[in-house]
């Protein structure tokens, strides 16, 4: 056992450093310069990937360390490979976040190792491979890509759709799309994925097709990328799926896809589905759809989800999308959320929508956002100023200055004289207890109020977190 225990971490130690080696050469600069000198400063000579040495490290590996290091060979997920339906390691091979860096300065040599990679029967190997091919220009592995789609091991036709996927080349088009028709689920849903990538008029019509396959997975990848070709004459089909497939993972996508196409003939199925789906996470995208459309249609079955729904996140969405819908009419909703609900990103999300309902328009600051001010929660203190502050309303500004006497953070004091200034509030004893302050942030926060409401620009927006994807 012990020396079983021993390679296994003979082998994560070496995937790991051999990956790091990997990630950190091929970045712009080893280390960010210091503030206030110049970049030039610490720019480094990039070293070569030893790509042998990386795929035999691999072997063997553990899948989670071995997912952690393919991630790092795509420094992360937008926009490359977060979403492979079938990778070779399963989900231990998806990434969570992080962003696409690119390595396309591999020798031929390599670039043939990380093509042979693919053939490996280990997973590991293919994992590493397809991210190393992936990287390439694409006039370099499409067409040993597209020969490998053909091949007789489902194993090397998945990740030689992976591949494609990633490279994007054209040409791969058609062949793709025949691989549609693979007899292996985890081949078919990656060729669907990859068509979705490719974004290609062409493979719309075998891609709904697909929305009929026995498998959620390969349904999941058709649907997504069905709603990446951005083809309104995929709604109809887009809209029974999400009223009709029984998979979650599909309705969910399909809302996400109607949404991406911003379908105003959508709305009125979306808010249908909103009240009534089982699935929380399904009713979370289809919020998210109704705000992307920005179709009041959309605002009762919000509002009502707001208020009802038990899931937070379903309820958070609700409130973003009232404020990307601009139904002033909301307010109501938006306040009493904002002051009695349960969760704190619920509030928060709620009195950072009533401050963009109500910006400028000279109301009157609703109670339940002057009661936020008070709230547990740093982040909702801080929206609830945000937000009074684009109110403007004078009749605020003395539960105002009442939360600038015990408010601790300086973010949320910053936040609340900006709401004093632009409310009217402008006192000279206000400003003299601030710049009296032993902290230089408050006593710079007082300079900035006294400068007039400009200086505060630009303004850290408040954003709620990013909206769920598929």
């Amino acid at each position: 056992m012990g020396a079983n225990t021993g390679v296994i971490m003979l082998r994560v130690l070496g995937v790991l450093s051999t990956v790091a080696l990997v990630a950190t050469s091929h970045g712009e600069r080893a280390a960010t310069a210091p503030y206030g000198l110049p970049d030039e400063v610490t720019t480094t000579t990039a070293s070569a990937i030893d790509v042998t040495a990386l795929l035999t490290a691999a072997r063997g590996a553990p899948p989670i360390i071995c997912g952690l290091a393919a991630q790092s060979l795509g420094n992360g997920n937008w926009g490359w490979g977060f979403d492979v339906p079938a990778p070779p390691l399963g989900a231990a091979g998806r990434p969570e976040r992080g962003d696409r860096g690119r390595m396309d300065d591999l020798s031929d040599a390599d670039v043939t190792r990380a093509l042979d990679a693919l053939s490996s029967d280990d997973a590991c190997v293919r994992e590493i491979g397809v991210r190393l091919v992936g990287h390439q220009d694409d006039k370099r592995v499409a067409a040993p890509l597209i020969a490998k789609l053909s091949g007789g091991d489902a194993a090397l036709r998945a990740v030689a759709a992976i591949g494609l996927g990633l490279a994007e080349p054209p040409q791969a088009v058609d062949p793709l799309v025949r691989t549609l028709r693979d007899a292996v689920i985890d081949v078919r849903a990656n060729a669907a994925w990859a068509l979705g990538r490719i974004e290609n008029g062409r493979a719309l019509r075998p891609l709904v097709e697909l929305f009929g396959d026995q498998s959620p997975l390969v349904r999941e990848a058709a649907v997504s990328a069905v709603g990446r070709l951005e083809s309104t004459s995929a709604v109809a089909s887009l809209l029974r799926v999400l009223q009709q497939d029984d998979a979650a993972s599909v309705r969910r996508v399909a809302a996400w896809a109607l949404g991406h196409l911003e379908s105003r003939e959508a709305a009125q199925a979306l808010a249908s589905v909103l009240g009534r789906d089982r699935d929380p996470r399904v009713r979370e995208m289809t919020a998210w759809a109704l705000g992307s459309i920005e179709q009041r249609e959309g605002s009762a079955a919000l509002q009502r989800a707001l208020r009802e729904d038990t899931d937070d996140a379903v309820r958070e969405t609700a409130a973003w999308a009232l404020a990307q819908i601009e139904d002033a009419g909301a307010v109501a909703a938006l306040d009493a959320a904002a002051s009695n609900d349960k969760s704190s990103r619920v509030r928060g999300t709620a009195a950072w929508a009533i401050g963009q309902l109500r910006e400028d328009n000279n109301g009157a600051a609703p109670a339940g956002l002057l009661r936020v001010l008070k709230d547990e929660s740093e982040d909702a203190r801080r929206k609830a100023a945000w937000a009074l502050g684009q109110i403007g309303d004078a009749n605020a500004v003395p539960a105002i200055r009442d939360a600038l006497k015990v408010e601790q953070s300086t973010e949320v004091r910053r936040a609340l004289v900006r709401a004093l200034t632009k409310s009217g509030g402008r006192s000279e004893a206000v400003f003299n207890e601030l710049l009296s302050s032993s902290d230089p942030k408050v006593r710079e926060i007082a300079v900035r109020g006294l400068a007039g409401n400009n200086a505060f620009n630009p303004w850290p927006w408040p954003w709620p977190r990013p909206r769920p994807f598929p």
